[in-house]
């Protein structure tokens, strides 16, 4: 039967380094804009212990969101072997569109799908090129509004996109500010004949006291512009959140899928802290009476690359099928489930033969 098929991948992680001894000197204040009144060393390593985060990767400045997807886009289209022109739907999940360095403006006029197109230079009109906002889990909703088109049999190829340059919308007087990052990460999928492919998905919103657990607000910072607004996160909320509702969205799409748990070689989560990830795996298992987690079943990147938002997963998907990433790999027959939760609130997972 035919199947949504990733034929190639790509990721971009940019070449800055910020560890967390950059931010040593850094104030941090409460969101009543009172300061912490600690040693910024102590905030750091408590910081580094809950998330995992030792480092994370900033975006060179005559670089933008779109920049990055192209880049990640040429990767992924060479790592296929298609020709560009035979794309039908080029999809970029993002949230903030392109931010230019020292602005906090955003810019998404035309499209980063658009920009992409034309950056790859590809004529073809039937080529339909869009964003998708979704959180951080827009990539992974990439991947389902895809399939979905195949499967409605109005597109045959598909280049699925997600970049963000969070370094450009964050508070510096914010400790939320140290998990977030740049990067971006692509794939092509087609739809053809084979046992490899999308089996199933799952999608799910919850807003009714969620929607704001991620927003736009003033800066923690009292003397700040009160017009100007950064990323801010209800963190506690968004823990309790993703553990609670994350585990049950994977087990419903495996369900779907009709595969036992015990098939799965590898979930690819999104990074967004490794307490938080390690939890979410854990109570995945428990919901099928599993207490002993399989060894290596987790790839993680959240210690070096930060939390990019929608780039996570296809960065993660990206180093493992590339071999870059120490301890795992993923071979041909193999099952995988990717996950991811974010802004809005939204939660996905795809599972997935190779």
């Amino acid at each position: 039967m035919k199947r949504s098929k990733i034929l190639g991948t790509g990721s971009y992680i940019p070449k800055i380094v910020q560890p967390n001894e950059n931010f040593s000197f850094q104030r941090f204040y409460t969101e009543d804009q009172v300061l912490i009144d600690k040693p910024t060393p102590e905030i750091t390593s408590k910081f580094c212990e809950i998330t995992g985060i030792k480092e994370r990767r900033y975006a060179n400045e005559e670089l933008n969101t779109s920049d990055m997807g192209f880049l990640a886009a040429q990767l992924a289209i060479e790592d296929s072997g298609i020709d560009p022109e035979s794309i039908d739907q080029i999809i970029f999940a993002h949230n903030f569109g392109d931010v230019k360095k020292h602005t906090m403006q955003t810019d998404v006029l035309p499209a980063l799908a658009s920009r992409v197109k034309h950056l790859l230079k590809i004529k073809n009109p039937q080529c339909v090129a869009y964003d998708l906002l979704f959180g951080c889990p827009g990539w992974v909703q990439g991947l389902i509004h895809a399939n979905s088109f195949f499967k409605a049999e109005t597109a045959r190829t598909a280049l699925v996109i997600s970049g963000e340059t969070l370094s450009r919308v964050l508070d510096p007087f914010d400790r939320d500010s140290m998990i977030f990052s740049d990067g971006a990460g692509a794939a092509i999928l087609k739809y053809e004949e084979g046992d490899s492919g999308v089996l199933a998905t799952n999608s799910c919103s919850h807003t009714l006291d969620e929607a704001y657990y991620l927003y736009l607000g003033k800066s923690n910072f009292p003397e700040s512009d009160p017009r100007l607004r950064y990323i801010k996160m209800n963190g506690r909320k968004v823990y309790e959140y993703a553990l609670k509702h994350v585990p049950q969205a994977m087990k419903d799409c495996l369900d779907k899928a009709g595969v036992e748990i015990g098939e799965i070689k590898k979930v690819f989560i999104h990074q967004a802290n490794e307490k938080l990830d390690e939890g979410v795996i854990k109570r995945f298992y428990r919901l099928y009476d599993i207490k002993d987690i399989p060894e290596g079943i987790m790839p993680m990147s959240v210690h070096e690359l930060g939390n990019s938002s929608v780039a996570t997963v296809p960065t993660l998907l990206d180093l493992v099928l590339k071999g870059k990433l120490a301890g795992h790999s993923i071979k041909k027959g193999d099952l995988i489930l990717l996950a991811s939760v974010g802004a809005g609130m939204n939660i996905n997972a795809v599972c997935y033969r190779v």
